[in-house]
């Protein structure tokens, strides 16, 4: 028993003295060099079915497919028996519901179909599956001071990350597996209204497990999104 408890000292010790030496920028490249080994994700070229369970609601099932080099994004949104499609071909913007283009003005409301709708899911569903990669993305201001930190019961070194404020305002930080580097959590908050300064009690935190290679990329299974301030389930993306 004495001989177990010094040795999880000892490694206790030696990845804290790890946390301390190793910069942000390198242990962005180790998280890549983890997740994207081949550096695939630049031309990545494939497709991802993801179910978004949502707690009291209808599950929502949404066929992706992203085309890095030809800027090509589809996406196809199944809810209660509608379908919403959204086609991005570099700079022409296509939607269709329930299969047709011609829908009325109430339908696009309601549904909010829109081509700055279109981007946002573009933008969403390449930033979350293209991490950590796209933490390589200009704008994006990568803390050199590496933390260490105790998050569920488990040491995780931790990355802040900032962006440019044209990018976007929010503070995150990743937490990775100090032996294997794997993304294992994310969390973001929002700043306080006409301050810098973190607002504790706003954003979420996203529970990562499971891993599923795609074009040589491992990409995280299944997300699992929770508020920061009252610890409430938001939702599951889980990738088929």
């Amino acid at each position: 028993m004495k001989q177990t408890a010094l040795y999880l000292s000892i490694l206790f010790f030696s990845i804290a003295s790890f946390g301390q030496n190793i910069s942000g920028s390198e242990l962005l490249n180790k998280t890549i060099s983890y997740h994207d080994p081949s550096g695939n994700w630049a031309t990545f070229n494939g497709t991802l079915n993801v179910v978004m369970e949502t707690p009291e609601k209808s599950n929502r099932t949404t066929k992706i497919k992203i085309n890095l080099s030809e800027e090509y994004f589809y996406s196809k949104a199944i809810k209660e028996n509608n379908t919403v499609e959204f086609i991005l071909k570099k700079y022409n913007c296509e939607i269709l519901y329930n299969g047709s283009k011609d829908f009325s003005d109430e339908i696009a409301k309601e549904k909010r179909l829109s081509c700055d709708r279109a981007n946002m899911y573009k933008n969403y569903y390449t930033y979350l599956y293209g991490l950590p990669m796209k933490l390589k993305d200009p704008g994006t201001n990568i803390d050199e001071i590496v933390e260490l930190k105790k998050f569920k019961g488990k040491e995780h070194l931790v990355l802040k990350v900032t962006y440019d404020e044209k990018v976007g305002k929010d503070i995150w930080y990743f937490y990775f597996d100090p032996n294997t580097f794997a993304m294992e959590i994310y969390q973001f908050y929002h700043s306080k209204k006409d301050s810098k300064e973190i607002d504790l009690e706003s954003g979420e935190y996203i529970l990562l497990s499971g891993e599923q290679t795609i074009n040589g990329i491992k990409i995280p299974k299944n997300r699992v999104w929770i508020t920061n301030k009252e610890g409430k389930i938001l939702g599951t993306d889980i990738l088929e």
